[in-house]
């Protein structure tokens, strides 16, 4: 369901298809609660998700909120996603390569979106065109913090590029970091909606 100016909530009619487009991409397009919102005049929230090592857990859970909220939801992937038949709900399959999804997702993004990635680089760039980025984990990437991450993450490739061993690695993805996820979420989009 979609508030629309007029104070009348209209539930959007699904409507999907696939196109391949000739770069090689293939977009799942639905008629969707932002078409409602664009006739009207009003920008809509556009939520973004770098899909290829995106938990499923965290996927369900943009799912739902997508469903609640009427938010448009795009996943991003090199491969073929199982998605839920919603009017708002696509997904965007591009060909395999190095940061091929990533540079979809960059072209594409608008100052004000939502973007779900562990990508620090792409996180660095979303917010440079002014959207937003939340990880997988329910860290908020911000303009304040965003250059501290990517420091960091450069010295640990530098570190394990030159022969240091590096133990670990990021902890096994727990239910606190969902319910983390789920909360920043939340309070993202019931900020922004």
């Amino acid at each position: 369901m979609v508030d629309l100016h007029d104070g009348v909530r209209r539930r959007a009619t699904l409507r999907t298809r696939v196109q391949d487009l000739p770069d090689g991409t293939t977009v799942g397009t639905g008629r969707s609660c932002q078409a409602a919102l664009c006739s009207t005049g009003l920008k809509s929230l556009k939520v973004w998700v770098d899909a290829d090592a995106c938990p499923v857990v965290v996927k369900e859970i943009l799912f739902r909120a997508a469903e609640r909220t009427g938010v448009q939801l795009t996943l991003v992937a090199n491969q073929a996603l199982s998605t839920p038949s919603s009017s708002n709900i696509n997904t965007i399959q591009v060909p395999h390569g190095f940061d091929v999804a990533d540079d979809e997702i960059v072209k594409r993004v608008v100052a004000g979106d939502l973007v779900i990635t562990s990508d620090i680089p792409l996180a660095a760039e979303v917010i440079e065109k002014g959207a937003h980025a939340l990880s997988p984990r329910g860290e908020m990437h911000t303009k304040e913090n965003i250059g501290a991450r990517l420091n960091m993450r450069d010295f640990l490739d530098t570190m394990r590029s030159s022969g240091v061993e590096m133990s670990g690695g990021p902890a096994a993805f727990s239910q606190r970091d969902k319910q983390e996820f789920a909360n920043n979420l939340d309070r993202f989009l019931t900020k922004h909606l």
